[in-house]
């Protein structure tokens, strides 16, 4: 039982990482009908920046507490990746708006290529270490174990995720965000500026994309420019399997998606027989997203058509 509830805490923080960086694709998904899959770069990005940020801090012998440190590394990354998210969404994607569905998409694409190459040229080919400046107190959970880390970043994300949503539900860009969603001509004469709206809805992605980067590193203590990809296609299916387009469909589709991956990677082994391991957990996320878009297209809470936002 104690195995059973340690898988279920490390799939509980992989799952609101995973829901952090499905809002950023499903926020642009209901009111672009785009798939951005740049958004994976962007989480890299901020990781490497920040882990960047904190090793120039130590080599300079600034003397901070480790939560300090990374603050900092925070304050530094989240602002590139914002501006990075602006300028992709102003470049790549503002020219193609009425262009054909594919236009955007093959854009999203080598949009991202190009994104791993630079972070490539920039931060090079090896993984980088996380900084070892975080507290490593473990706690006892009914027999699992429970790191102070863990609890940070699944109180932080459920933060976020809360703050994300009052933003959209109370605030007067939220109802400019929901209304663009549903229509963006209708909202348009009524004095809303969708290109104010749609680079805001970028930023905001770009921005918690750029936290659930740091947590990704810090979590596996390490980065590499290459890690875009894989938790980027994990947190789109996250997001296909909540209801692409829907913020609470991306929440539970990233917190189930996590609890899938890691039960599936501790059980693994026993239910093959030790023919497949642990390290086969990828697997997971793509035969969830076969079967989603299969037996349930519109994925568990249903895609939001009139107020996709």
């Amino acid at each position: 039982m104690d195995i059973f509830l340690q898988q279920i805490i490390n799939g509980l923080v992989v799952g609101s990482i995973y829901a952090l960086i499905a809002l950023g694709y499903t926020m642009v998904y209901g009111i672009m009908q785009l798939i951005n899959f740049a958004h994976g770069e962007i989480v890299m990005i901020g990781a490497m920046v920040t882990i960047t940020c904190i090793n120039l801090l130590l080599s300079a012998g600034v003397n901070l507490p480790g939560p300090l440190l990374l603050l900092a590394g925070l304050l530094m990354a989240i602002p590139i990746s914002m501006l990075l998210g602006f300028t992709i969404e102003r470049v790549a994607y503002r020219p193609l708006r009425r262009a054909p569905r594919l236009a955007p998409l093959i854009t999203a694409i080598g949009v991202s290529i190009v994104l791993q190459q630079v972070a490539m040229l920039i931060w090079g080919r090896n993984y980088r270490p996380f900084p070892q400046i975080l507290p490593t107190t473990v706690h006892d959970f009914f027999g699992a174990a429970v790191t102070d880390l863990q609890i940070a970043i699944v109180i932080l994300s459920l933060v976020l995720m809360a703050g994300l949503f009052w933003l959209i539900e109370k605030t007067r860009l939220g109802r400019a965000m929901r209304a663009t969603a549903q229509n963006p001509e209708v909202a348009g004469l009524m004095g809303v500026n969708i290109n104010t709206v749609i680079s805001m809805t970028f930023i905001i992605g770009s921005s918690l994309g750029a936290v659930a980067g740091v947590m990704v590193a810090a979590n596996y203590d390490q980065a590499h420019a290459y890690m875009g990809f894989m938790i980027g296609l994990k947190a789109f299916t996250a997001a296909v399997l909540g209801g692409i387009g829907n913020i609470g469909g991306a929440v539970v589709g990233g917190l189930l998606l996590g609890i899938i991956e890691s039960l599936g990677s501790g059980y693994l082994g026993d239910l093959t027989g030790g023919f497949l391991g642990s390290h086969y957990k990828d697997i997971f996320a793509f035969v969830v997203l076969i079967g989603v878009l299969v037996f349930r297209p519109s994925g568990l809470l249903g895609e939001r058509v009139a107020e996709r936002a």
